[in-house]
């Protein structure tokens, strides 16, 4: 992977760059749809590719390892053969699964007994196993195995979970250096800072991860509960120390407002379900702020989702068609409003991109800002 940083703002840390893997060029700040379990819930790969056109998705090693498994992976030649998929691929390592499954797993020092949210039955991942996995799913880019600890939780708490995220780190690294690929591509490792929100914790932890040398870095265990100004700082103190030669992704984030305040902070890369879960719940995020399209105010309607034509969602369609779709329970109206959401978020992304290049940034994230986090 090869990264080249192209601009910085000169009134914040934001940043325009290209990441270049073997299945192609990354334009930063780049959102990243989620596809999950090997899609995008609800969107076809020919519309994600024409309509949404993202430069790489997510994959989930949790869910995949459960479903279709590894062995039918392995035959298919990898998720980007077996999704019809030539672009980019990110896979989180399941960490953030292991977290969210606090009831039905134990965690020790030599990695996490879980149970499947399937069937019940018990799986136990440890880093050495999780390189094994991501390599048979054969991701781009690649996530260590890390604990995301709860928010909130004590000090001491924080603490030990940050330091075996760490060792788990150095595992993660020997095992995938005696690892070899199994598709005729690279792959690229990304280590996860944690610390939870106290500011020495998250200083030791970034500093840890920068002295790793890996090729980008990401920024784990936000956007799990915490206020957004919590967030931001935790990110700043992160960003300050993570090197600026390399990409910075921030996991699981989030709102556009988040999304744009942590561009300023020298984020690169995102991913978050809300685009498409809330889009097949009725929430539509658009230029000018967010739309309960089932509210009865739409009814009559017949002006375009965004005023700005974002899709083609918004030349087509209308509030008052959508929200009848979503009134007579039609598949077809989760659908579209997530195609808009998601189309919506590459846009914002690429918009910024263009600012940030002509050096224009901090002005029109300050008036987005303030329009997307109304609601209509």
């Amino acid at each position: 992977m090869q990264f080249k940083l192209e601009a910085t703002d000169t009134q914040s840390s934001a940043r325009a760059g290209t990441i270049t893997t073997d299945h192609g060029v990354i334009k930063t700040p780049i959102f990243m749809p989620v596809g999950t379990v090997g899609t995008v819930k609800g969107v076809h790969q020919r519309e994600l590719k024409e309509d949404i056109n993202p430069d790489i998705i997510l994959g989930n090693t949790y869910h995949l390892y459960l479903r279709p498994q590894m062995p039918i992976l392995e035959k298919a030649g990898g998720l980007h053969k077996f999704m019809n998929w030539d672009r980019n691929i990110l896979t989180d390592s399941g960490g953030y699964q292991v977290y969210s499954l606090s009831a039905n797993r134990k965690i020790k020092e030599e990695g996490v007994k879980f149970k499947s949210h399937i069937d019940g039955s018990y799986h136990f991942f440890t880093p050495e196993n999780v390189m094994e996995i991501q390599r048979t799913i054969g991701a781009d880019i690649i996530m260590a195995f890390d604990e995301c600890a709860p928010y909130p939780c004590d000090y001491n708490y924080a603490k030990r979970s940050m330091h075996m995220t760490h060792r788990w780190l150095d595992r993660c690294i020997k095992h995938l250096d005696k690892t070899p690929l199994k598709y005729d591509y690279d792959q690229t490792f990304f280590p996860i800072v944690q610390g939870s929100t106290y500011k020495d914790l998250r200083k030791q932890s970034a500093e840890y991860i920068a002295s790793v040398g890996a090729e980008g870095n990401a920024i784990g265990g936000l956007s799990v509960g915490e206020p957004a100004e919590e967030m931001y700082e935790m990110t700043e103190i992160v960003t300050d120390i993570l090197p600026k030669d390399k990409p910075r992704y921030l996991m699981g984030v989030g709102t556009p407002v988040n999304i744009l305040e942590n561009i300023a902070l020298g984020i690169d890369m995102f991913d978050c379900v809300m685009p498409t879960r809330n889009g097949r719940n009725g929430m539509l995020f658009t230029s000018e702020g967010i739309i309960n399209i089932k509210n009865k105010k739409w009814e009559a309607d017949l002006s375009a989702v965004d005023p700005m034509g974002i899709t083609w969602v918004d030349t087509e369609y209308s509030k008052a068609y959508l929200r009848h779709l979503f009134t007579v329970n039609e598949m077809l109206g989760r659908q579209i409003a997530t195609i808009h959401n998601l189309g919506f978020y590459l846009w914002l992304v690429r918009e910024a991109r263009k600012h940030i290049l002509a050096g224009t940034f901090a002005d029109w994230k300050n008036g987005m800002v303030k329009k997307l986090a109304q609601r209509l």
